[in-house]
């Protein structure tokens, strides 16, 4: 897997992930099926920050790993 997330794009995948995580967790309000989806996205959000490659920037062509 080449990298394809980089830079900016990694802070705020991991900042979107923490968040929706605590929303998933702290809002028991929320119906169980969105709060399956959040933490869903929040999961997603996570692993490709830190695997740094993301199957759906391939797919787009878009690479945001600096190049060195």
């Amino acid at each position: 897997m080449k990298c394809n997330v980089g830079g900016i794009d990694r802070v705020g995948r991991i900042v979107v992930g923490i968040v929706l995580l605590l929303v998933g967790i702290l809002m028991p309000s929320l119906e169980t099926t969105v709060r399956i989806i959040i933490l869903a996205v929040a999961a997603i959000a996570l692993i490709t920050a830190v695997v740094r490659f993301c199957p759906a920037n391939g797919l787009l062509g878009i690479d945001t790993c600096d190049k060195e």
